[in-house]
């Protein structure tokens, strides 16, 4: 126990250093006297026995040194003491000591904040049980758009996920859900709002290992059409709309004007698919029996869990096999050839990864740069300090103590620098959560050990990195040398010199990349924003509706309630035109369906059946949206309920199906609308839109919106004469005089929808070049305390010169080329990195080449105009300078 004794001790001397040095010095004297009273009892006089006891033990303070050493801490104390002398040091340059700070606490405090997020988005487990168990499995089409990840990736029909279900054997069990939207309101009716939901099959919670925090998940018995009509709350809307209040369990509320028994409350950090989610019904609830049978009805997500010792590769075969045999025995619909499955936490990510992935790459890279303008003025610094140096190495102190201490300086620096950042990255981690639209797993965010352990050990890199080169730069020589230099004002350290240009070109080079990425992506954003959907985007306004199926039980009662509708609005002053759809242009892709033309030779089995997407229309919305008529005629007022039987196609569609044909009279048959029974008569060819702003064109046929059908969803679309968003309140007051229990949603112009089809771009876009624009200014700075540096040293030679006859504009010119040398080589070295790593961000721009040269001779102009200014002062300083007191410097 010898260990834990000497270990005791140095802990007494680390926090109790005065008492232990006393009860030393009284230790050391009794044994003294000890020995002292030993010798005069053996006969000895006083005072050689004190001299015989000195003999024996030894130098009083040579012992006490050396017992002090082996209790104490040797190499804390020698930190603690460089940390002192650093600290003074930094005191005695406050300006330095800010701007070093600064520019640590900026780059470090925007690098937490990304990893903050990208841990909790990306890294974290997702809170189920065995999460690396679960995975996603998909339809996978082959032969319709390859480049389409909907294809690759498709949403399952019911029918298949029930076979696989039944008929597999390598996963534990699958579950299938799907998106759903209510509206919803209290027990009693009150305050009606529309909220988005999911359907899931019974099973689907203990699949995913999930337990309520109040009541009980679906029973088997309540997930079948015609059964009790059950619901589940998540956390946020019991504690919005119910206070969190236990006593909901059992109560009754309103879904669509049906009646559901609350059953359960979900747990607060259950937020799959997303935080939008609401409640949670029975996947077969509102459903038919027919609807369950569907082989070609593509709705559902399906999740399943692996058996344990099954590989993933085993499981998903027998799924792949049970889909090929479906895909032969439905030829005729679009039933898929197989399946594919990814893992759930790359689903619920997988939009975000990408952007993410990129702005860390951002952030590491403005750390980067930080970093080097930190070594830059550390660089610079000691320089100043090369006689201060000297005379320490001259005096004793070894190259790795000064080494040391120039390192702890350097750590100083990066930890205050570090912790006012991480103070900076709380405010800033909660901005990014809150504007990142559609970010996943928010509720996963948050700053705990794990991120402040990478702040410690990211602050430790960057002070290596910041300190390391200075110190063993202005270190190498000898004290004589050293000191020898250090009486010199002419020419100055060459090595020093030519370093902080190198290590300026890289900060450029890097720069440059950020800006060209940035650039890139803004130039998207624009592009977005300013698409031609195919439709006016000019005073137009958009709400969204969706008529109970309780109430409007008849299609009678849903194509009155429409024709009513816009009828009145019609009147209305200011109104140019009013329609209604489901989907208007750029919101989205709604969904597509297979079809085939019985004019044409039918499709031969396993060819890939033709498909388009699918819209509802009334005669109004192609005049309200000014979508051009090219051939035969729009819907009327006689082409409803029963005599619907008409559709109207894109020009893409005409164009890709009936080449050199007039489509006008032809048909379309599509089997998932009308089971085989009715051929769609084609009686107008209209112009392509798109169905979002970012993605290519697809062929589309609209069908009639008021032919009765069961769908209920629906957009308004009201175009205005001036501001549309003042029509908002007078077109909700005039649907709500029609039925004031329905609610509206997404009220949106359709510059708005254009402007959210843009958003993430556009806010990927803005972190990037703010990263861009801060590391350019670092640049900048660096480029001017670089040449800066170099008038202060070159004084003496540029008084020279002047004395000699050189004109001031000469000095300007030779100050000139030397700052603007590495941002040259900088520009060059970055505009050749930005042509191999710009591909990187292919997939996030929309109609942009990852080669722009706009772009490159922007970012390449405006860098060398930055790199200019910041060059301008220390020239023009250089060439003002007095040629007799630059001598006299000397």
């Amino acid at each position: 126990m010898r260990w834990l004794h000497k270990l005791l001790m140095q802990l007494r001397m680390l926090f109790r250093r005065n008492e232990e040095s006393a009860r030393l010095n009284d230790e050391l004297q009794f044994h003294l006297e000890q020995q002292i009273a030993e010798n005069m009892a053996t006969g000895m006089h006083e005072e050689e026995a004190r001299h015989a006891a000195m003999r024996s033990f030894g130098s009083p303070a040579v012992l006490r040194d050396q017992t002090r050493n082996t209790w104490s801490w040797n190499w804390l104390e020698s930190l603690f003491r460089d940390a002192r002398i650093s600290a003074r040091t930094l005191r005695r340059a406050p300006g330095f000591a800010v701007m070093a700070v600064v520019v640590m606490a900026l780059c470090l405090g925007a690098a937490t904040s990304l990893f903050t997020i990208a841990r909790g988005v990306l890294l974290k487990s997702l809170p189920f049980r065995d999460p690396d168990k679960l995975v996603m499995v998909y339809e996978h089409f082959h032969g319709y758009d390859s480049n389409r990840e909907a294809f690759n990736y498709n949403v399952v029909s019911p029918a298949d996920y029930y076979d696989w279900r039944t008929q597999t054997h390598g996963f534990e069990d699958m579950a299938a859900w799907r998106w759903d939207k209510f509206n919803f309101s209290g027990e009693h009716a009150e305050l009606p709002e529309v909220i988005t939901a999911a359907a899931g099959t019974w099973n689907f919670f203990s699949v995913l290992g999930v337990n309520p925090v109040l009541g009980r998940i679906f029973y088997e018995s309540e997930d079948h059409p015609g059964a009790n009509r059950v619901v589940m709350l998540t956390w946020g809307l019991f504690q919005r709309r119910f206070g969190g209040d236990p006593s909901v369990i059992g109560k009754q509320i309103h879904l669509d004007a049906n009646p559901y028994t609350v059953i359960g409350v979900l747990p607060q950090s259950f937020a799959y698919p997303d935080a939008t989610v609401q409640v949670w019904v029975p996947y077969a609830s509102g459903v038919t029996a027919e609807y369950l049978s569907y082989h070609d009805h593509h709705q559902s997500h399906v999740v399943a869990r692996l058996k344990p010792n099954v590989s993933l590769q085993n499981a998903i075969s027998q799924v792949e096999a049970v889909q090929h045999r479906l895909h032969m025995e439905n030829l005729d619909k679009p039933v898929a050839e197989d399946a594919v499955s990814r893992p759930l936490l790359d689903d619920v990510v997988h939009d975000i990864k990408t952007p993410l992935v990129i702005l860390l790459c951002a952030v590491g890279c403005m750390l980067f740069i930080g970093c080097l303008n930190v070594a830059n003025l550390l660089i610079a610094r000691a320089a100043t300090r090369q006689k201060e140096i000297a005379i320490r190495g001259a005096l004793g102190a070894g190259r790795v103590t000064l080494i040391r201490q120039q390192m702890v300086e350097s750590l100083l620096i990066c930890f205050a620098g570090g912790a006012l950042g991480v103070l900076l990255s709380f405010v800033a981690t909660k901005w990014l959560t809150s504007a990142w639209k559609d970010l996943p797993r928010t509720e996963a965010i948050h700053v705990d050990m794990s991120v402040l352990a990478f702040s410690f050990v990211l602050i430790c890199l960057s002070a290596l990195l910041a300190g390391l080169l200075p110190a063993l730069l202005s270190t190498q020589k000898s004290a004589f040398v050293a000191l020898h230099d250090s009486s010199r004002s002419v020419g100055g350290s060459l090595a020093r010199t030519t370093l902080r240009r190198t290590l300026l070109t890289i900060e450029i080079a890097v720069t440059v990349v950020l800006l060209i990425a940035a650039g890139l992506l803004l130039k998207s954003f624009a592009r977005i924003h300013d698409a031609d959907l195919g439709a006016t985007t000019t005073n137009v306004l958009t709400l969204h509706y969706d008529l109970p199926k309780r109430q409007y039980d008849q299609p009678e009662k849903v194509v009155a309630f429409n024709e009513t509708l816009l009828e009145s609005l019609r009147h209305m002053p200011g109104v140019r035109a009013v329609g209604v759809g489901s989907v208007v242009p750029g919101a989205g892709y709604g969904g597509d369906d297979v079809f085939t033309i019985p004019e044409h030779p039918p499709v031969q089995p396993g060819q890939d059946l033709p498909d388009a997407i699918y819209r509802m229309a009334d005669p109004g919305y192609f005049t309200a949206l000014q979508i051009p008529l090219l051939r035969g005629r729009f819907f009327t007022d006689h082409d409803r309920l029963n005599q619907s039987n008409y559709v109207i196609i894109s020009r893409q569609l005409a164009n890709q199906y009936f080449t050199n044909e007039n489509p006008i009279g032809w048909h379309l048959h599509v089997p998932a609308w009308n089971s085989g029974l009715v051929d769609y008569e084609i009686i107008g060819v209209v112009g392509d839109t798109l169905y979002q702003a970012d993605k290519p064109l697809k062929a589309t046929m609209y069908f009639p919106v008021f032919a009765g059908y069961l769908d209920r969803d629906y957009t308004l679309i009201v175009r205005t004469a001036f501001d549309p968003l003042k029509f908002s309140l007078p077109v909700q007051k005039e649907i709500a005089s029609l039925d004031p229990t329905l609610p509206m949603s997404e009220v949106l112009t359709m510059q708005q929808i254009i402007g959210e089809s843009a958003e993430n771009t556009s806010f990927s876009a803005t972190i990037l070049l703010s990263f861009a624009l801060l590391s350019l200014l670092l640049a900048a700075v660096g480029l001017y305390g670089v040449l800066s540096y170099l008038v202060t040293q070159r004084t003496t030679e540029i008084g020279i010169r002047l004395a000699l006859g050189a004109q001031r504009e000469q000095v300007v010119r030779l100050m000139l080329g030397d700052g603007l040398r590495p941002a040259l080589f900088g520009l060059v070295f970055g505009l050749l990195a930005s042509i191999a790593l710009t591909r990187l961000i292919q997939s996030m721009l929309f109609r942009t080449s990852p080669f722009d040269l706009w772009v490159f001779a922007l970012v390449a102009a405006i860098l060398l105009f930055v790199a200019a200014v910041a060059c301008a002062l220390p020239a023009r300083r250089a060439s003002r300078l007095d040629p007799m007191q630059a001598l006299r410097t000397e």
